[in-house]
């Protein structure tokens, strides 16, 4: 198996897993969808640089997905992670969005990150809240559900 199937097939795994999946977009899709994902993600958003995003790997294995892009919904850049139950609550999540916070601070010299955040999620609001992210608004879905748009601001140097 090469190095690219290895890394589809993980990332497809991830993805639907509806653990995971439940929390991402419109939630679940199918299998094709995300394999197609994957390769617009290496043949367009790589190939083009068209934003930051990376798998999170940790022992050799992917345990993850994480990026940060410019969207309308925000009208900013918005935080996207993912990762696979088999690394909840071990703190990595915590890590990464610290992570993606400071690669948008200090690499890509913003001011302001935003995520957007289903309200039933609760673990992803609890963690964003813990590391300075604030309630901004809300956005009312096509079916009713509630999604979060969470702000952190560059802390004002005095």
């Amino acid at each position: 198996m090469g190095k690219w199937t290895f890394c589809e097939a993980a990332l497809v795994a991830l993805f639907q897993d509806r653990r995971v999946s439940r929390w991402m977009g419109d939630g679940p899709v199918a299998e094709a969808e995300d394999r197609a994902l994957f390769r617009r993600i290496f043949s367009k958003v790589y190939a083009e640089d068209l934003f930051d995003v990376w798998a999170v790997r940790r022992g050799g294995l992917l345990v993850g997905h994480a990026e940060i892009k410019r969207t309308e919904e925000v009208d900013g850049h918005e935080i996207v992670y993912a990762l696979g139950p088999e690394v909840w609550g071990g703190g990595l999540g915590t890590e990464l969005a610290e992570a993606l916070v400071g690669h948008g601070f200090e690499s890509l010299g913003l001011t302001a990150v935003h995520a957007t955040v289903a309200a039933a999620n609760t673990a992803s609001l609890r963690l964003l809240g813990k590391i300075g992210f604030e309630h901004a608004r809300d956005i009312v879905e096509d079916d009713g559900a509630l999604t979060r748009v969470l702000t952190r601001r560059l802390p004002v140097r005095s």
